[in-house]
This record gives C-alpha cells, structure tokens and sequence, in this order.
C-alpha cells in the first residue's frame, strides 16, 4: 500500500514539474495575495482628511490642531472662513470631518464655565465615523486634562481622581489591525490554494482519460486520493513557511508560541483543506466546474464565516451554526493563539478536534463516491 501510494505521488509530482502555470499559481500567487490583502485590509484609520473652522483663533485652539497632526491619523486639508461652506467641503468629500472651535472657547474654559468643541463627521462610512469620533474624543481629553493640570499648578492645587483607570492591552500592545488580520490571511490562502490545486489535480485525471487506467490497477481508492495530497499537502507546508517569512518582513508578524505546534496544526489544515478538494473533485467532471466549485467552497467561507474579519459571535445564531463549514474557521483561532499570544494546546484543543472530524468526514465521503463511480 506504502509503495503503491507513493507511487501516485511521485507521478503527481512529475506532472507538477510540467506544468509551469500551475507551478506560478501554486507559489507566486500566495505571495501576491498576501501583499495585495495585507496592505488592502486594514481597520487602522491614518491620513484623516480635516477642515478647521477656526473662530476662537486662539493660542489654545492652535494647539489642539498641532496635537491632532502630529501623529499620521489627522491631516489639515484647509481652514474655513464661514460655515456654509461646511456643508460643500463635505458633499463633495473635500474633508472627512470639520472641527469647529467656536468663539470665546478659551475665555471659558479658563472662566471655569464649559467650552465645547463641536467636529462634524462624515457618517457615510459608518465604521470610519466612529473611529475618526474616538480619535478626537481621546484627544480632546487629554488635551483637557493637560490644560486642567497648568491651570491647578498655576493655583497651587492638586489634581485629584478618585478612579485612575490605566488600560494595558496584552498580545497587540499597538492594537494593529494588521497582526488581527495576517493569521486569517494565511489560512484563506492555504485553503484556497490547497482546495483549487487537489481539485483540479484529480479532475484533470478525469478529462484525460487516464483515471480509467487508474481503476483498472491494483490502486484502491484511499490510495490513490492520499497520494494525490500528499505532494500538495509537502507545497503547502512550503508555501505556509514562506508567507510567514513575508508576513514578519512586511507587516511584522512574528511567531509567539511554538514551532513545533504551528508545524503540526498547519499539516492538519492542510489534510483538512486537501480533503475538502478531494471532496470537490469527486462530485465535478470538468476542470472549470471543480474550479467554480472550489473557489465557492473555500474562498467565501474563508472570507465571511471564518471570524477572518467579521467577529462570529456577533453573527446570528443560524449563522454562527453554518460557520462550522469551513477549516479556516478552527485554524485561525489556532493561529491567533500561537502567533500573537503564544499559548500551548490547552487553549486550543477543541479547534484540532474539530479540524480532525472535518478531514476524516470528507476523506471518507469523497471515498464512497470515488468507490461507487468506480463501480458504475
């Protein structure tokens, strides 16, 4: 049996060899995609444009401005001089928000009464709204704070707060989205690129003929179903390796936990994934419906019910159900826990459970199939 399906995979190998498209698609594309989602993708709000309508013109409100473009998240993309052409800067998305100081803001602050800042936002984009909001709202409270303390210190007061609250984020001290989204990033391509690439391996069998050959020979079909995965499960492991040596240099993501448990939870995946396309090339006759089928099966799962970007608790209970139907679902959480916070098995045990169910189900499905058209 050993030798039997070795035999099969040498022989896939070989055909890989000849096949320089395929040979590009297998290990320029992972790459490509990595770049082009790494950058694409991103929660992270930098280059905020921003109007000022400045009518305290005062030392303090000059301030707040040189505070806000400091960092790369503002940038002051002009000054308005009366407020109805608040409404066109924003219409025709000129600026992203106006900051509005209103006249005698800094005569009442030091006054002790209440100043107010007021910043219009353009609400379009909901998700950019909010976090363009909180941005101002954490700086405008520290800028407050700050003015609080010159002004107490002047008096020769002590400042006093009866709560001290000192937020300490572990595993993404900067919280960049990036490093949320890198793990969910290699598992999409892994699937993708491991379901595509089986599928289309044991469908091109079927179109030239040669899988009648394959059944009239001693092969069974377990045998001849791990022997087309195991050169695409040997890539895959290739490919895993080298988008994480890209995805340290491009976006810094280095490995927290194990090496050892990232080995052995990326070769499950990847049987899990080889299964799935096994499974595909089974059910299609054709290279171009294995290829519709496969893109179906692990590119959309990947991308929407995988918790890749969207959060699956937040997900209605039905679809927190169908999220199952994916592998990517279970590997990026054991990415997540080895990459950023480094943990061991204990924290991800379930996920290998069911990533195991997952492979089996489908090798032992796409077996019966293979068996009964074999049998027809």
């Amino acid at each position: 049996m050993f030798k039997r399906t070795l035999a099969i995979a040498k022989k896939e190998v070989r055909q890989l060899k000849r096949d320089s498209r395929m040979l590009f698609v297998l290990f320029a594309f992972p790459v490509i995609l990595l770049v082009i989602f790494g950058y694409a993708i991103n929660f992270d709000v930098h280059h905020i444009k921003m109007a000022v309508y400045d009518q305290d013109k005062s030392v303090d409100s000059r301030n707040f401005i040189e505070m806000l473009t400091s960092s790369d998240y503002f940038d002051v993309v002009g000054y308005i001089k009366d407020e109805s052409q608040i409404k066109k800067i924003l219409d025709v998305q000129d600026a992203q928000c106006v900051l509005v100081f209103p006249k005698d803001m800094s005569k009442d602050f030091y006054a002790g009464r209440e100043a107010k800042i007021q910043i219009l936002v353009d609400g379009v984009n909901g998700n950019t709204a909010t976090v363009v909001s909180n941005y101002i709202t954490a700086a405008a409270s520290a800028y407050s704070h700050k003015i609080t303390q010159q002004v107490l210190d002047i008096k020769g007061m002590k400042s006093y707060n009866p709560i001290d609250l000192e937020p300490v984020f572990w595993f993404n001290p900067a919280l960049l989205s990036t490093l949320f989204l890198i793990p969910g990033l290699i598992a999409m391509i892994l699937i993708i690129t491991a379901v595509i690439a089986i599928s289309l391996s044991i469908v091109r069998e079927k179109e030239r003929g040669t899988i009648e050959q394959i059944h009239v020979s001693p092969l069974s079909a377990i045998e001849l179903l791990v022997g087309k995965t195991i050169p695409y499960v040997i890539i895959g492991l290739f490919i895993a390796a080298m988008i994480l040596v890209a995805g340290n240099i491009l976006f810094d993501v280095a490995v927290s936990g194990s090496f050892i448990l990232l080995f052995l939870t990326t070769l499950l995946f990847l049987f899990a994934s080889s299964n799935l396309g096994i499974f595909v090339s089974s059910i299609a006759d054709t290279q171009q419906v294995a290829f519709q089928i496969a893109t179906l099966v692990s590119l959309l799962p990947s991308v929407i019910l995988s918790g890749f970007i969207f959060p699956i608790d937040s997900m209605p209970l039905p679809i927190q159900i169908l999220t199952n139907i994916t592998p990517a679902k279970f590997y990026i959480i054991i990415l997540r826990d080895i990459l950023l916070k480094g943990v061991g098995l204990s924290a991800f045990w379930p996920q290998v459970i069911y990533l195991c169910i997952f492979a089996f189900f489908f090798l032992g499905l796409a077996t019966l199939i293979n068996k009964k058209s074999e049998s027809v």
